[in-house]
């Protein structure tokens, strides 16, 4: 009898623990939490978004853009529109059509001002990406252009480069400066794709500087006149 009765102990004690080691398997399967419907993107909601904001025309244009940032909490004087741009693959400034509107919110997984404001820490990342940095700025330069002119004009091309490198580039100032004072009406393509190699690659004190490099004309003059203004 006593042999007996430690067999059904141990019976027992053994199907306690295939129960514990199930519950244990059954809890580590659960998820953290229900997903939340409101959490998932929706294609629809993203698209009556887009209304809340697009003309007849169906284009998001400059006042309705204004909203847009206020709503948002953004000045649209801010890179993160920048970005966001770029994102969305805009062609034109100022303007949001639907199909940008779409692809772009998908990718981003926005379809409410709250999950585009929740992406604003990761938009301001790339900036500090550096491939993402140079496919920004080489965006910006067709996204700021007018679109029957191959080249910025000089304010344009001003205003961009102190968005995008008036707090990196030590340098800035003084080339703002200098392009203040040139002869200098439009900036080229070419011209714009130089001016942020140089800012990654010339030391401040232009000690580095190779006057026999392929730098457009427009660097060139650049470093003659800021080295006669160190000798003055």
């Amino acid at each position: 009898m006593p042999v007996k009765k430690k067999r059904k102990a141990a019976a027992s004690e053994e199907l306690n623990l295939k129960k514990c080691r199930i519950t244990s398997y059954c809890r580590s399967q659960a998820p953290a939490r229900l997903i939340n419907a409101e959490d998932l993107f929706s294609s629809k909601k993203c698209l009556a978004w887009f209304y809340e904001y697009a003309g007849p025309d169906e284009i998001v244009g400059p006042e309705a853009m204004e909203k847009f940032c206020e709503d948002i909490g953004v000045e649209p004087e801010n890179i993160i529109m920048l970005v966001l741009a770029w994102k969305l693959e805009a062609e034109n400034m100022g303007f949001f059509t639907k199909e940008e509107w779409l692809k772009g919110m998908t990718s981003l997984q926005c379809d409410c001002t709250e999950k585009l404001q929740s992406k604003f820490d990761y938009l301001r990342a790339q900036l500090n990406d550096i491939t993402a940095f140079k496919n920004i700025y080489r965006y910006a330069f067709d996204f700021a252009r007018d679109k029957d002119q191959r080249s910025l004009d000089i304010d344009t091309a001003k205003s961009m480069l102190a968005l995008l490198l008036g707090r990196t580039w030590p340098l800035f100032t003084v080339f703002y400066q200098y392009l203040e004072q040139s002869k200098y009406r439009v900036m080229n393509k070419d011209q714009w794709y130089n001016v942020l190699e140089f800012s990654r690659t010339v030391h401040a004190d232009l000690s580095n500087y190779d006057e026999d490099g392929a730098w457009p004309v427009l660097l060139d003059e650049f470093v003659e006149w800021q080295k006669v203004r160190q000798s003055l």
